[in-house]
């Protein structure tokens, strides 16, 4: 049990990758606070995660709202007297157009939903972890030097992230606080089904792979608990890239 007794809060858990995570975190042993937008889909989570023998909660948060964050965090704290991880994997709503076609509005839609969101969940969670002097912050989609053509805004808002998770380890490191973000290059099992073009994407990301195969949901959610839990106490202000080899470092 690598989260045994700890408290972990998920943002954007009503989607897949964020939903991998909170299955793992809460196999692994952690209680886990599950937030998003909509309900439904949280509920449903947290009724599998229960079932399987784990303690799920659920919050219909916005990530973008201040006052709602960090409402949201002090309640977890009051209820379950901490908060040990952080896991931000909202989607970014980016749409994805070549620069000289796309407007200004929609170019900049998911690098300021990134970091809006990404600034106030971490800052939120920093302010109960810095008090206990140990935490661990884990946001997903980093970047790295390759790119596509056609990608709008979305690859810079990856990039921006890493920028942000650098300065908030550098920030919170002497508080005993780990930041780290994950990357993968594409998860196929993310794609959802009846999307125009799946195949063909899915595809695709495997060819750019080195090893023949992406990551799996359970690969994100198996390496998000690993670096959530003491054993990669040594990780900090770093990503870890998880792409098989799409993403050359």
């Amino acid at each position: 049990m690598l989260l045994q007794d700890k408290v972990a809060v998920v943002y954007g858990a009503g989607g897949a990758i964020g939903g991998a995570a909170a299955r793992a975190f809460a196999g692994e042993g952690a209680r886990v606070f599950l937030a998003g937008r909509t309900a439904a889909p949280l509920d449903e989570l947290a009724e599998d995660v229960r079932a399987a023998g784990g303690a799920a909660e659920t919050a219909v948060v916005d990530a973008l709202d201040e006052a709602a964050v960090d409402a949201f965090v002090d309640e977890v704290v009051a209820r379950a007297g901490r908060v040990d991880v952080s896991f931000n994997a909202i989607g970014y709503g980016d749409v994805q157009q070549p620069l000289m076609e796309i407007s200004a509005g929609d170019f900049l839609q998911p690098i300021a939903t990134a970091m809006r969101s990404q600034f106030l969940t971490t800052r939120a969670a920093a302010r109960h972890m810095t008090a206990r002097g140990s935490g661990v912050i884990l946001a997903f989609g980093g970047g790295g030097p390759q790119t596509l053509p056609g990608l709008g805004g979305f690859k810079i808002a990856l990039d921006a992230l890493e920028g942000l998770r650098r300065q908030w380890a550098l920030e919170l490191g002497p508080h005993g606080i780990r930041v780290v973000t994950l990357k993968s290059g594409g998860v196929p099992e993310s794609i959802p089904d009846g999307f125009p073009g799946k195949k063909a994407i899915s595809d695709s990301l495997v060819e750019a792979t080195q090893l023949g195969r992406t990551a799996t949901l359970g690969d994100v959610g198996h390496v998000a608990a690993f670096v959530a839990s003491d054993l990669a106490r040594t990780l900090t202000a770093t990503d870890v890239n998880i792409s098989c080899g799409a993403i050359v470092d």
